[in-house]
């Protein structure tokens, strides 16, 4: 099998990423509203075919708009549960997706981003240097199909929010196979703090990439408000990474497919 990944990696790092990043976002902007237009509907049912093997994984979320049939695939893509699931847990996971990277703050190797040589730490900004050596970090890759909304992994406090301008640079784990948290170290994102029950805090970063419009919080995402486990933090208009600090281990691994709501 050919390996594309050098080939992907170049055009995202060394052609797409060298363009000025207020251009990345002006052509992520209009490719993004293609699929705000109702014509965009059509494509929903053979993309579902292509990639939901389970046809009842669908059945538990409803159009965004409230619209009995989805109106297009912004509203598809952007799709909310009709209930949320049963938590088993005190702690759950943020989001759907695929843990691409996980370890110990301590642990975790420095990347080399554009000649400068960073930690995960600078995933968080200024947020970054107060992280305990002993927390945990988790980069967890939202493909396109799956469930594109972030939830409040733990009943928490909202303690600060910074929103931190840059790169759109493609997010995709494979094409950084030694450095899969590479993007988040660049592009644009918003980061959260969190403080539980326990007074210990918890750091989420809502990561934008290409053709995404925007990251959109909640109004009740904003220092001051408490969340309960499981509330709606914010959702991404195409495509996403999610990366998550916490003062506890996870029972999962790098390489595990986890769904909102699952144990943390």
């Amino acid at each position: 099998m050919i390996n594309y990944s050098p080939v992907y990696r170049y055009i995202s790092l060394n052609l797409w990423g060298n363009l000025p990043s207020q251009l990345q976002r002006s052509i992520s902007r209009i490719y993004s509203n293609l699929y705000n237009k109702s014509f965009s509907k059509y494509i929903i049912k053979p993309y579902c075919r292509l990639n939901y093997s389970d046809p009842s994984y669908l059945d538990q979320f409803r159009s965004a708009s409230g619209s009995d049939h989805y109106s297009s695939f912004q509203d598809f893509f952007t799709r909310v549960y009709k209930e949320l699931p049963d938590f088993q847990s005190e702690y759950i996971w943020p989001c759907e997706g695929l843990i691409c990277d996980y370890g110990e703050i301590n642990r975790l190797s420095a990347i080399n981003v554009k000649g400068d040589i960073r930690t995960v730490r600078t995933i968080f900004g200024k947020m970054g240097s107060e992280i305990p050596a002993d927390y945990f970090f988790s980069n967890v890759f939202l493909h396109n199909n799956n469930y594109h909304r972030i939830h409040s992994p733990v009943e928490a406090e909202v303690i600060e929010t910074e929103t931190i301008k840059g790169d759109l640079v493609l997010l995709r784990p494979w094409v950084y196979k030694n450095d899969p948290s590479l993007p988040a170290l660049r592009n644009e994102r918003i980061n959260i703090k969190l403080r539980d029950t326990y007074d210990r805090y918890w750091y989420l970063s809502i990561v934008g990439g290409p053709a995404v419009g925007s990251i959109v919080l909640e109004e009740s995402t904003r220092p001051g408000s408490r969340l309960f486990l499981g509330q709606e933090i914010g959702k991404f208009l195409l495509g996403s990474t999610c990366c998550l600090v916490s003062p506890i281990p996870s029972g999962n691994q790098m390489g595990d497919a986890v769904f909102m709501g699952d144990n943390y």
